[in-house]
């Protein structure tokens, strides 16, 4: 699915577009979205804030930035487990596992998307993709009932919620090292997993 995100912009000698986005999303992650500033943002990067807008229109557009990034990759995910040729419960074993990985990749992106409740236009958008892709792991669910290799008496939308709330609370607690994703992303299709086969 492609970003809606802004084209990007040239950056001035030693900073570029990328490397705002990742000091302004560790801002928003330390101080919250709405208690950073521009100014804030600027003394973090050492420049002036006329310069922080030569890098980007405005606020909310690294906003939006930082939550198409997390977005982006889950449903880069989805369509590589769509693309499989496994049964339906495989597929979503698949998706649950790569989700992780995503959170793992992309963690400071994901804490930030996690945190928005609907405040902006740009907190809209997300929330609206979050919920289309929170509908793909319940089709997903939905599938693998009718093979027969998911209970019958779980609820497909419940399931779907419970198995990203278990994802999603990873940034509670998870911090990202080397070689940590694959043994966390295992423990979480395990534990998830045996509970919902047939």
């Amino acid at each position: 699915m492609a970003s809606s995100a802004a084209p990007r912009r040239r950056g001035r000698p030693g900073h570029d577009q990328d490397a705002v986005l990742a000091v302004a999303v560790r801002l928003f992650n330390e101080r919250g979205y709405d208690y950073t500033s521009m100014y804030d943002l600027a003394v973090a990067l050492g420049i002036t804030k006329s310069s922080v807008y030569h890098h980007i229109a405005s606020k909310e557009q690294l906003l939006q930035m930082a939550m198409d990034r997390a977005l982006d990759g889950l449903f880069e995910a989805a369509d590589e487990v769509r693309a499989l040729d496994v049964s339906a419960l495989e597929r979503l074993e698949q998706l649950i596992r790569r989700s992780v990985i995503v959170l793992s990749d992309r963690f400071e992106y994901v804490t930030v998307l996690l945190r928005v409740r609907g405040n902006t236009a740009a907190e809209q958008h997300a929330l609206a993709r979050r919920r289309e892709f929170d509908g793909l792991v319940t089709e997903l669910v939905k599938q693998a009932q009718a093979e027969g290799d998911v209970r019958p008496d779980i609820d497909p939308p419940t399931a779907a919620r419970l198995l990203l709330g278990m994802v999603n609370s990873l940034t509670e607690w998870y911090r990202p090292r080397p070689g940590s994703a694959e043994s966390i992303a295992d423990a979480v299709t395990v534990l998830a997993f045996d509970g919902l086969r047939t």
